[in-house]
This record gives structure tokens, sequence and C-alpha cells, in this order.
């Protein structure tokens, strides 16, 4: 488990430590078709959530007691994310002080059918900006360049027109910069202190008047998604977690495809495929199957041993890039 991380904020007049109050917020992946999902609950755009109560063991059985209850969807690979305990998670008129403990949590989207207020959303819906599979995607340079350069320019002062242009070229490859795909958070922490996007305009920031594409959530939760989708864009390089997303068996180009539909980017087949079978991370099964559209392609099933052996020293995954 990830330690726990709580930002240090002076308390308003007149808190009382009583008033502090932690919700467990569970972001639950699958891909499926290709597509990175997530689980989504309610008619507003919300993770599963809800608070640690004191008959739960822990946090971790407290988060899957109430994501199945919640959803009916049991959960597989579970880790800890981010603590946030920002002041605009302040809740009622008591002026409670919500603490959000954040897990995220690796499944398969068909393991239960799935009831009417639980939906699994492209997780690219809320981040049009993070799919690089095909190209670079229009809303790049067609939307979000103008509208960063334009914030940029309207600050006050040379310096600061300065940095926030770096800070904008750094973190969506503009000016011939490499694209960073694990910037996920960087990315929309920027357009939300740029007020470009709906939470801003909701917690009363300055926000502009042309929102950038782009579903919102309620309260934190993109913010919380964003944290998430980096964690396991960082995690798919070095440790073997896109098994958990993966049926029993599957062929190499659905484990690719997966991979690259976590990433937002393509990677270059046979240098992928030399690196699953160096590692030994996979074995074949001796069985085939004929969905590919071509001639019967080989099933495997991963190597579950490969987690003792690997345990000290990393699975290595790298994406490389075509």
């Amino acid at each position: 488990m990830q330690h726990e991380t709580t930002e240090n904020r002076q308390e308003p007049a007149g808190h009382k430590p009583h008033d502090v109050h932690a919700d467990l917020i569970a972001v639950v992946v699958a891909v499926t078709g290709h597509e990175p999902r997530v689980l989504t609950i309610g008619e507003d755009e919300a993770l599963p959530s809800g608070p640690f109560e004191l008959g739960h063991r822990s946090l971790q059985s407290g988060l899957r007691a109430w994501v199945e209850r919640r959803t009916g969807h049991p959960l597989g690979y579970i880790e800890q994310l981010y603590t946030f305990a920002d002041r605009d998670r302040i809740g009622d008129e008591r002026q409670q002080r919500v603490i959000s403990i954040s897990y995220l949590a690796l499944t398969r989207q068909d393991e239960t059918a799935s009831p009417e207020r639980r939906r699994w959303q492209s997780w690219y819906d809320y981040f049009p900006w993070e799919d690089h599979r095909g190209s670079v995607p229009p809303i790049i340079y067609n939307v979000l360049r103008p509208r960063l350069r334009e914030w940029a320019q309207d600050a006050g002062d040379e310096a600061t027109r300065r940095e926030r242009w770096q800070r904008a070229a750094i973190d969506f490859g503009f000016d011939d910069r490499p694209w960073n795909e694990e910037l996920v958070l960087q990315r929309y922490e920027l357009l939300y202190e740029a007020g470009l996007v709906e939470e801003a305009a909701r917690a009363g920031q300055p926000a502009q008047h042309l929102l950038v594409p782009g579903k919102s959530m309620v309260l934190d939760h993109r913010r919380i998604l964003a944290t998430g989708i980096a964690r396991l864009r960082s995690k798919i390089k070095y440790r073997p977690v896109v098994f958990e997303l993966m049926p029993p068996l599957f062929t190499l180009l659905q484990l690719q495809r997966t991979v690259e539909a976590l990433a937002g980017r393509l990677v270059h087949k046979q240098n992928f495929r030399r690196l699953i079978e160096q590692q030994e991370l996979v074995e074949e099964t001796a069985k085939t199957t004929a969905d590919t559209g071509g001639r019967p392609a080989k099933l495997f099933r991963f190597r579950h041993a490969v987690l003792d052996e690997r345990a000290a020293t990393g699975t290595k995954l790298p994406l490389t890039r075509s």
C-alpha cells in the first residue's frame, strides 16, 4: 500500500478535530474493446465512494464493501493512490472537512451484469487530449494551444508569462517538446488553473468563457481520476499489473492493444513481443482463437510465477514507441 499523503493547511477558526470526515473513493478501471473504461455511478459523473465506518476492518475492506454494495461489482487488485484534503472539499453548514482517500482498482468489465445506476465510460471522454494512439489529437493544437497561449499572455508580468507558457509546453508537448503520457494530472491541473475546465468555474475560480472539451465530474473526482490514470501509466512499465485487466486466455495482440489503450500510445509490435518473451511474462496454452479475423492466433496466459521471481527487481514492460 502507498503511504498516505495529506496536504498541510491552516484550519479555519472554530474548526474542531471531530469535524473531519474520511471518504473512500475508487478509480475502478477495466479495458474492453481496446478502450480504457472507468466505473461511474448515479446520474452525475461520479466515482464510486462512501464513508469509512468504524465497522470496517481496514480502509481497503471499507472500499471493497462500498464499491460492491453500490455497484454490485467485485474488485480484484487494489492499491492506494493519494489522500486529498483540500479546502474545496468542505461539505455542509457545519464546515466539515472531507478527507478523500483514493484507491486504484483493476478489474474486468464483464464479470457481472451491469445495474442501471452503474456505467462504464471511456476515460478519454474526460480527457480527450490524452489519446495519442492514432496521431496527436486535433484538440491539442486547435483548442488547447491557443487558449493556453492566451492565458499565458494575460499574466501581469513577463516572468509569469514565460513561466506559464513553459509549463504548458512541457505538459502538452508544445514547441517540439516530447509528449510524456504520465503527466496526466499536471495537464489537468494546468487547465484548472487556467480556468479552462468546468470544475474551476464551479469552485469560483476565474474561468474563461470558452471551456475545453471533456466531461466534467462532481467535486474533484476528475482530478482523482487523472491521478489514477497517471499512476497506472507509470506502473505498467515496471509491474505486470496489466494482466489484472486481461481475460485468463488472450492473444499477444490483445495484450498489446490493452497496453496501448492504457498508455494512449502505440507500441512497436516486434519490440513489444520480444520484451514479453525475454521476461517470460506469458506461456503458450496449445489453444487458438479465430476471433482475430485472420488465421487462428495462439492463446497465452500470464505466468503467475513471475510475481515471485521478480518481486524484488520488478518486471520491465516499457512502452517502445513506433
